[in-house]
């Protein structure tokens, strides 16, 4: 740890407006504080998370959850004016890294704004925008204004080799760190493999996702039910989607046990003998916990047009794409229907090729996503700090 006397206080300018990157940037702050001790300053943007580490945010980042198109039209302004602040307020710290944190639409505005008016600002993208996915000349454009990309998928350096967008480092996803509390102990195995089997339905994390899939996965799960097939139902939710879930399934042939929050979610996982789940990252942790899956996206009309046309990646779903290999099924928009989610979901239920082949595939992610002994916040730390202005090294 270096003393505030000893050496020149660091300072460090972090935008993350998502719950999932101001969980990174809290992680971030706290291995950059270990190693700076009194030497390091931290301003910028982030939720409760970077505020517990001593980040003064320069505005709540609820007012950027938002969710849709439409709703994207009605903040308009207010999502304007936040740009404007924080990338007005980074030119007046003048930081040794600026670090902007998922959220390209809002973080990269920032990062150029405030690449033009300074350049000698160094900045660091932490979580890759989806260039390997849809417009991948993203990445080529952003050699102008990101020095470094932080990438949290171990196939992303090469894709942006491939683009020629700016280096990009792996260094690893947080999901690396929490192994142990997403796989069965002897006892929770024991669960996983009796009967009836244990089946998670994950509809999604915001309210326009429950909206758009819970009317489909409730007729999918009763075809399921009419076929004969047995089954306990659980439906990890948050607290503050649980009284519109609640809501919801109100409706569904059959309910579902709702368990509420992060811990009682990863003990479900240990339990369940498969899932069907909205894409996105929670498909990389049901790989990470060996539990086979059919997925699922529906979207707005508007939405689904849009990015139809821009899709560039054989699948959109994250536990396929580290695994390399099409290995659980995805069923998005026309296709999303009861029948073929319930058709799908007999077969991850029972000791199917299918669900062999995920099994298998999953097997392999401990060694495709690991780090070594360091962490992700400490890869990410070592970059940071080789980025910053006038970088010299870093006692660890």
């Amino acid at each position: 740890m270096i003393a505030a006397d000893t050496k020149t206080v660091r300072k460090i300018f972090l935008i993350a407006t998502e719950e999932s990157g101001d969980r990174l940037g809290a992680s971030l702050t706290r291995e950059l504080r270990e190693r700076l001790g009194e030497a390091v300053r931290f301003e910028g943007v982030g939720g409760r998370a970077m505020q517990a580490e001593g980040l003064a945010s320069l505005f709540p980042i609820e007012e950027l959850s938002i969710m849709g198109l439409s709703a994207v039209a009605r903040r308009l302004p207010t999502i304007l004016r936040h740009i404007r602040t924080a990338a007005h307020a980074a030119l007046q710290a003048a930081p040794d890294v600026l670090v902007i944190i998922d959220s390209p639409d809002f973080t990269h505005r920032v990062a150029r704004r405030v690449r033009a008016r300074d350049p000698s600002i160094p900045i660091v993208n932490y979580v890759s925008p989806t260039v390997w996915a849809w417009r991948p000349g993203r990445a080529k454009v952003m050699r102008k204004y990101v020095d470094h990309v932080l990438a949290l998928l171990p196939f992303e350096p090469d894709e942006y080799r491939r683009l020629q967008g700016p280096p990009c480092s792996y260094v690893g996803h947080p999901l690396t760190e929490q192994i142990a509390t997403l796989r069965p102990s002897p006892e929770e195995q024991l669960r996983r493999d009796a009967a009836p089997p244990v089946l998670l339905v994950l509809p999604g994390s915001r309210r326009s996702e429950i909206r758009h899939h819970m009317a489909v996965f409730g007729e999918a799960l009763g075809l399921l039910q009419a076929q004969g097939v047995a089954f306990e139902l659980i439906l990890p939710t948050m607290p503050h989607l649980e009284a519109l879930i609640a809501e919801a399934v109100k409706h569904w042939p059959l309910q579902p046990r709702i368990v509420v929050g992060e811990q009682d979610k990863r003990a479900a996982f240990r339990i369940a003998r498969a899932a069907l789940a909205k894409s996105g990252t929670v498909t990389l942790e049901l790989a990470v916990a060996g539990v086979p899956m059919v997925t699922a996206y529906r979207a707005g009309q508007l939405e689904a047009w849009i990015v139809r046309r821009r899709i560039t990646s054989a699948s959109v779903i994250l536990a396929n794409l580290v695994v390399g290999e099409n290995v659980a099924p995805e069923y998005l928009q026309e296709e999303c229907t009861a029948p073929t989610l319930a058709a799908a979901l007999r077969d991850v239920l029972v000791d199917s090729p299918l669900r062999q082949r995920q099994l298998a595939a999953f097997a392999r992610i401990d060694d495709i996503m690991s780090t070594g002994a360091q962490s992700p916040s400490a890869c990410a730390a070592d970059i940071v700090l080789a980025v910053a202005r006038d970088a010299a090294p870093v006692p660890r």
